[in-house]
């Protein structure tokens, strides 16, 4: 079925830069169904992470006059390598959960995936068909994408999900909506790289509970996934990081423990003792306070090479 008044049949040069990727599906069939879908839309950026798939017979014959978009599939082992060089990444879920709660319906999130393709590779990503994405999975994602759907069956196949979602883009795209201001976004591997650094300082001075440091750092990602970080608010982001470990080192190397210490933070931002662990709290004497103003006089930081 052709629908009429949509432009003249040629893909946006956004949309060639939009990359459906597939998270280890399960189903020949709906790798092939996939490709259609996407070819019906004008994309044709497909990308398999770690495929169970062996056999594409049946991607070949459900993808009809797509092959082309099969032939061009990358493999790659992990999500990482799928989308390292995309200025954004947003994942699909139809589950619930802390980790999702922010997740937006594919007409919201259009304009910005459009606004970011006018600069370079973007991602959209599915999980496989039984389960969906995982929450390390997620760690990928800046934004999250849900289909609403009735409560009662939510669960789409693979590639109706990719089909709906590529419409929406599509739609925008003709409609040449009005776009959030063009940026040119920090690539993926970048931004993780970052949070990477990041989680480490946090958990150093106690911020993040050790036994789950992703139930905040998950709400970091959705924030600044929201904001769409260029490549030199990466840097400043790290050199941040950097900073704050260097500092905590500085202090064990002395022996100071400040009224952090043994202290992890709640979800609202208040700090509570950690189990086991006990607030450590010192008179300041006229000795630390020479050695105060000294160190006062000689700042020192820490290269953010």
């Amino acid at each position: 079925m052709r629908e009429r008044g949509q432009g003249d049949g040629t893909a946006d040069a956004r949309m060639a830069n939009i990359r459906v990727v597939l998270v280890r599906p399960r189903g020949s069939a709906n790798v092939g169904a996939t490709a259609r879908a996407m070819k019906n839309m004008g994309m044709g950026a497909l990308t398999l992470v770690r495929p169970a798939v062996r056999r594409f017979r049946a991607a070949e014959a459900m993808a009809v006059h797509a092959h082309d978009v099969l032939r061009r599939a990358r493999v790659v082992s992990d999500l990482a390598d799928a989308v390292g060089d995309c200025g954004l990444v947003v994942g699909t879920t139809c589950r619930g959960g802390p980790y999702r709660a922010g997740a937006e319906d594919a007409e919201t999130l259009a304009p910005y995936l459009l606004a970011a393709a006018a600069q370079g590779p973007v991602a959209v990503v599915f999980g496989p068909e039984d389960h969906g994405l995982t929450n390390d999975d997620l760690r990928h994602c800046q934004r999250l994408i849900a289909i609403d759907t009735d409560l009662a069956y939510p669960s789409l196949n693979l590639a109706q999900a990719v089909l709906l979602v590529c419409y929406a883009l599509r739609r925008t795209a003709v409609a040449r909506k009005g776009a959030p201001r063009a940026t040119t976004p920090a690539p993926a591997a970048a931004v993780q790289r970052m949070f990477d650094h990041l989680q480490r300082a946090l958990l150093r001075i106690g911020f993040l509970h050790p036994q789950n440091p992703e139930h905040l750092m998950f709400a970091l990602r959705r924030l600044f996934g929201r904001s769409g970080l260029e490549d030199h608010e990466v840097r400043i982001l790290l050199g941040i990081a950097r900073q704050i470990e260097w500092a905590a080192g500085q202090a064990a190397a002395t022996g100071e423990r400040g009224p952090v210490a043994g202290v992890t933070a709640t979800p609202d931002g208040r700090r509570t003792p950690r189990t086991g662990g006990a607030i450590e709290l010192r008179a300041v004497g006229a000795g630390d306070a020479r050695r105060s103003a000294a160190t006062a006089r000689r700042p020192r930081v820490a290269p953010h090479g």
